[in-house]
């Protein structure tokens, strides 16, 4: 019986992750912080192993490490997504090759490229966005580097990026979008008419477990929905399987950037508690063409995504 060790087990990838490969007959480890992160891993099939990426244990015996934990946000400290992202990845490739661990996949995005420019049938060639202004992409990227950089001497390193995870289980965007439809706050940017791939969260599992046997060490692979679609009739139709209705207010995007860095200047200047109401991250993902290419992952991996966004969507609407 083959053995995984899952870091973020207790979120919406990760969890999703957890439940496929306890169903294809893995034993599955999952790193575990609290007890209710406990709890929610072992309900979906693995057993927790206590602790944090500052420190991770419980690598011993596992073949394939699959690193899905990450801070993922649009705003906060610099040092905190540095703490995750960064060091945290360093201390799972540490960890897992000091534990002998065959190969670690690792969960990137799409946002690891993004400095503020439209991302248009982008592959694994478009360069990491180091310099980034906002810290979830710089730090992702960074991480991305420390996991290419691993590859070699007895432990295989890949990474899977996938582009807006949706379906069920989502515990973050979708209730990030339904409070801002229903508090009245919800805008589209530009319009909101451009175009974005997207990637169902077993679309998402899927490559990963793929990259887990067939990935080419050191390399990076997308994976998506398919063909991309247009980003305002795709969230209306997410919101809609909530029994929300996406509401038509639109703010031109020069306007909504300069909302975006007079906020941030506030918030760190001040600063003030909390995030700010609009970040130059938020802007990006909201208002810019980001269509990838998944061809690598199709030739090399055999990639077909198993759910498609019709489906996917229809699914929601009946949970």
């Amino acid at each position: 019986m083959r053995t995984a060790f899952v870091t973020g087990g207790s979120g919406f990838i990760g969890g999703r992750l957890v439940e496929r490969l306890a169903r294809d007959g893995w034993t599955v480890r999952a790193l575990a912080r609290s007890d209710a992160a406990a709890a929610r891993v072992e309900a979906a099939g693995a057993t927790a192993v206590r602790g944090d990426l500052d420190d991770p244990t419980g690598l011993e015996g596992a073949e394939v490490v699959f690193h899905v934990a990450a801070l993922a946000a649009d705003w906060g400290a610099w040092r905190d997504f540095r703490r995750v992202n960064v060091e945290g990845t360093r201390n799972v490739l540490a960890a897992a090759r000091a534990a002998g661990v065959r190969r670690v996949v690792h969960v990137g995005t799409e946002a690891a490229l993004m400095h503020g420019q439209p991302l248009v049938l982008a592959d694994e060639r478009t360069p990491l966005a180091f310099s980034s202004p906002a810290p979830y992409p710089a730090t992702k990227a960074e991480a991305e580097a420390a996991v290419v950089a691993a590859n070699g001497g007895g432990l295989e390193t890949i990474v899977v990026r996938p582009r807006f995870v949706w379906g069920p289980g989502d515990t973050t965007l979708m209730p990030v979008m339904v409070e801002m439809v229903r508090s009245g706050r919800f805008r589209w940017i530009g319009g909101g008419r451009q175009l974005t791939s997207t990637t169902h969260v077993d679309n998402c599992v899927e490559g990963l477990v793929l990259a887990a046997d067939r990935g080419t060490p050191g390399a990076a692979y997308f994976v998506t929905d398919g063909e991309p679609v247009a980003f305002r009739e795709f969230v209306t139709a997410l919101l809609a399987t909530r029994g929300v209705t996406a509401p038509d207010g639109s703010v031109p995007r020069p306007l909504a950037r300069a909302a975006a860095r007079a906020a941030e200047a506030a918030w760190r200047l001040l600063p003030l508690p909390g995030a700010p109401p609009l970040t130059r991250f938020a802007v990006w993902v909201a208002s810019l063409e980001c269509t990838l290419d998944d061809s690598r992952a199709r030739d090399e991996l055999g990639y077909e995504p198993p759910v498609a966004r019709d489906d996917g969507l229809a699914a929601l609407s009946r949970s």
